[in-house]
């Protein structure tokens, strides 16, 4: 049997731990692979880490199709709406698949608006099948998915914690993902080193857990220092007072001066 690994769609999936690994390597080898393993053609959409243990094992398993996608995309969004119901999901791992679900929607609604635009005088015939069927991807109820609020809602985190994986995801060293995923670092943490250059990233990774949060300390501490303090109106109360304080000085200083100048006019011949 031909089974292809489709290594995008393997991403979706958050890697076992040491001891989730050896509960299912022990369930397989004392019952078997019980359930099937999902394909979309020659492509496994649902069991992978199955799939690896039985064949290191030689432990036969069985397949199903799934054919109600018509492209890859449709597989995506049906792994990822599968991935976000699942609550052994790491946040990191939810925000990195709604992140990605948005790229699909958007990318599908401008194609759609694309194909609506470049045919505006189209006729449809009493009858005839239209040019495109919404697929069942797309039919679920989904939020508009146009915002940073969108996703976070989907992906049951703060928005503020999607734009740190936003982050992890534009400058973070494969290294550095690898560490956030197998949870060696915190996702806000992980945002901080990965404003480092990559070398620094690498390093910190190979000093381990405490390397890398003695990196991201540092970071957060240089940009706290690099920012200029700001006046609370405590302060800008303070600073007018003073200022009307010196005003009064002056007023006083001319006022006296005046006075000692009109006492010499008067007592001049």
């Amino acid at each position: 049997m031909n089974i292809i690994i489709n290594e995008e769609l393997r991403s979706f999936i958050d890697p076992l731990s040491a001891s989730e690994s050896a509960a299912l390597e022990r369930s397989l080898l004392a019952e078997g692979c019980r359930d099937a393993l999902v394909l979309w053609g020659e492509v496994l959409i649902d069991g992978h880490n199955r799939h690896d243990l039985c064949r290191r094992h030689n432990i036969p398993f069985r397949t199903v199709q799934n054919a109600a996608f018509s492209s890859l995309d449709d597989v995506m969004l049906w792994m990822i709406d599968n991935h976000l119901a699942r609550r052994s999901v790491s946040d990191f791992q939810r925000g990195v698949m709604a992140l990605r679900k948005k790229e699909i929607v958007s990318a599908r609604a401008a194609h759609n608006a694309g194909v609506k635009t470049a045919a505006p005088g189209a006729v449809s015939v009493p009858g005839s099948m239209p040019d495109s069927v919404p697929d069942t991807a797309t039919a679920i109820d989904s939020p508009p998915w146009n915002t940073r609020e969108d996703v976070a809602k989907a992906a049951r985190v703060s928005s503020n914690t999607i734009g740190q994986i936003e982050r992890i995801q534009k400058a973070a060293t494969p290294q550095l993902v690898d560490a956030v995923r197998s949870g060696t670092i915190s996702i806000s943490a992980a945002a901080s080193v990965a404003s480092l250059p990559q070398s620094a990233q690498i390093a910190a990774v190979a000093g381990g857990r405490k390397e890398l949060q003695l990196a991201a300390r540092q970071v957060r501490e240089q940009k706290a220092g690099s920012r200029a303090p700001k006046e609370g109106p405590g302060d800008e109360a303070s600073a007018l007072r003073a200022q009307v304080a010196v005003l009064r000085q002056k007023i006083d200083a001319l006022e006296q001066e005046n006075a000692e100048m009109r006492s010499r006019l008067a007592s001049a011949p």
